[in-house]
């Protein structure tokens, strides 16, 4: 893909209220920076994943989403790039990318950037793409799923570049969890029918908007007439789905990876 990046400038959206952090999520970030104390975090938006108990330096490029953060009471973000970040080397304990590589024009440049700035540890929340078909949306989304296929880069892509291998853990994600990525919605599927959802959901902002409607009124008729339960009704009796979100650390300090 050309250009992977979102552009949340020039889009309408809610993210801040979409999107906002569930905590059962949130305890894998945690776990993973528990023996640090100095945090970037690159890509860092709204900051809804941001802990409190660490010194916190949070990189953002849209000036919407820096606004946001304000608007919340979150510290200001600087306005830097993942690929040109205005820091010293090794000025970090561990860096932190939260679904935010897959934005990245130069994937590359942006991990070796990042890499660069961090002592110990990076922390990359990512989705895998040969994973992403384990979810029932690529019968409704195809053109979406795609998209999104084409926008995260493969795990071994990531670690090829960083020159190391990491620890990866699938995040199990809650029936009622309260971000609204995709997979969230595994057993609430009329979510979907709600435009704020889809538009803070940056995958549909690469398709058409006809297409986008169809694939919409698909899902609501088979909502409606129980087609939808038919084929996957099984997913509302799921406390948690393991699909393609996972957390990828790697450890800079373990000669052995």
């Amino acid at each position: 893909m050309e250009n992977p990046a979102f552009d949340y400038d020039n889009n309408k959206h809610d993210y801040a209220q979409v999107r906002r952090a569930d905590k059962r999520i949130f305890s894998y970030v945690q776990s993973a920076l528990v023996d640090f104390n100095t945090v970037i975090n690159i890509g860092a938006g709204t900051g809804s994943y941001e802990p409190q108990d660490k010194y916190v330096i949070s990189v953002e490029p849209s000036s919407v989403m820096r606004k946001k953060r304000l608007a919340l009471g979150r510290n200001p973000a600087i306005n830097a790039f993942a690929d040109n970040l205005p820091f010293e080397d090794m000025s970090f304990d561990v860096s932190l990318a939260i679904l935010t590589i897959h934005h990245w024009p130069d994937l590359k440049a942006g991990l070796e950037e990042i890499k660069r700035v961090t002592r110990s540890k990076i922390v990359i929340l990512t989705y895998d793409p040969e994973r992403l078909a384990d979810f029932w949306n690529v019968n409704y989304f195809p053109k979406v799923v795609e998209v999104e296929s084409k926008r995260y880069p493969v795990l071994g892509t990531i670690s090829s570049i960083l020159g190391s291998t990491p620890k990866v853990s699938k995040i199990r994600i809650p029936f009622d969890c309260t971000d609204g990525f995709q997979e969230a919605f595994y057993g609430r599927p009329e979510f979907f029918l709600k435009e704020e959802v889809r538009q803070a959901q940056s995958a549909w902002g690469f398709i058409d908007k006809d297409i986008e409607h169809e694939y919409v009124e698909h899902l609501r008729s088979d909502i409606q007439s129980g087609e939808w339960d038919r084929l996957y009704g099984f997913h509302r009796e799921m406390p948690f789905f393991e699909g393609a979100y996972r957390m990828l650390e790697f450890n800079l300090t373990d000669a052995s990876t």
